[in-house]
């Protein structure tokens, strides 16, 4: 091979890797389905929850004080939540006994998933590697009815999150025709 020719090789493959790829959704984008088992064993689809509002949260880790703070305020506000026609779904890689005890723990009355796999985490871009550790970025996606990513929360503080998105729910649900 020609010297040239290998320059323009090596400059076209350096390119290609450096090249930006798009991962994840954003706002407008279908929302990835996935499979995944909450804390009793039941599989939860987001196809089967097509026709409501989704609160979808990835958190990194079950009974860590960020996390649990999180979860407690979507607790105490469920009831905001399913009068605004919202299920929330709480997304981690914990295991669903991991999430059986967490749920007991803090009465958390909403579906926790087992992501062991980090399938979802990876469609949803929050899959986080560090080592040999894999944690979900803390990260909330609101799915509208007909599956659409409405919002997304990259940066979540624990403890107003939950606020925050009910507030945005009840003005995008404000908003709606009919």
């Amino acid at each position: 091979m020609r010297r040239s020719s290998l320059r323009v090789l090596t400059a076209f493959l350096l390119l290609a890797i450096a090249a930006p790829t798009r991962a994840g959704v954003t706002v407008g984008d279908t929302a990835p389905d996935f499979s995944l088992p909450d804390q009793a064993g039941r599989t939860h689809t987001l196809a089967e929850h097509r026709g409501r509002w989704i609160v979808l949260y990835f958190y990194p880790k079950d009974q860590t004080p960020g996390c649990t703070k999180e979860a407690c305020s979507f607790r105490d506000n469920i009831f905001a939540f399913e009068d605004a026609g919202a299920q929330v779904l709480g997304v981690s890689l914990d295991d669903m006994k991991s999430h059986e005890e967490f749920a007991k723990k803090y009465s958390l009355p909403f579906p926790l998933l087992a992501d062991t796999e980090g399938k979802a985490a990876a469609a949803y871009d929050v899959l986080n590697v560090i080592g040999p550790m894999r944690l979900a970025k803390r990260q909330t996606f609101l799915i509208d009815p007909q599956g659409r990513i409405a919002r997304h929360y990259a940066k979540v503080d624990p403890e107003t999150h939950s606020a925050e998105v009910l507030a945005d729910l009840k003005a995008l649900v404000g908003n709606e025709p009919g």
